[in-house]
């Protein structure tokens, strides 16, 4: 028998198994895209985060960067990236990976609605998103943007959260 300079199996640490659509996932409406929190941090020690995202018509995060990697894989759909000074079109079945630090931002601009998964490692982006977010009953919930005055304290409200989640908020490219 060969040894190994592996650890031993943690045998305190759980399989999980997750239905998106289960009871025991947390869904989470941001800015009109809904959120579905597979694997938590909690779930692998911090090493990273899966989030099933569901991003309809006109959705998609404003231009920022984070001090941790990002890769999605298109389930349905397509969207829009623009990373760093390029726009490129990501398609159902393509992944794209994000290096940590890079500008970036995601728009769906069809008439459809776009499903996505999302790892982020190490994990934290969910925490961000329950902090923001408001929870909501299914992973394709999708509330509507808030009024111009919840929006803008929604957008303070990000803005003093995001150096505690490594991330910053860019400004809107007008181009």
């Amino acid at each position: 028998m060969k040894t190994t300079s592996l650890p031993a199996d943690d045998r305190r640490r759980p399989l999980v198994l997750v239905d998106p659509d289960g009871p025991v996932v947390s869904h989470i409406s941001l800015v009109g895209d809904t959120y579905t929190v597979l694997v938590s941090g909690k779930d692998t020690k911090g090493n990273y985060c899966l989030i099933d995202m569901h991003i309809p018509p006109g959705g998609g995060p404003p231009p920022h960067r984070h001090n941790f990697e990002e890769s999605f894989t298109v389930l349905t759909g397509e969207l829009e990236v623009s990373f760093r000074d390029e726009k490129l079109v990501v398609r159902s079945g393509q992944t794209a990976q994000i290096p940590a630090n890079a500008p970036h931002q995601f728009k769906n601009r069809s008439s459809s609605s776009v499903r996505l998964l999302c790892i982020c490692a190490p994990a934290g982006l969910e925490e961000f998103f329950a902090a923001l977010g408001t929870p909501v009953p299914s992973r394709t919930t999708s509330l509507p943007p808030p009024d111009p005055a919840l929006l803008t304290a929604a957008k303070a409200k990000a803005e003093r959260l995001a150096p505690r989640f490594q991330t910053e908020f860019l400004p809107i490219d007008s181009h």
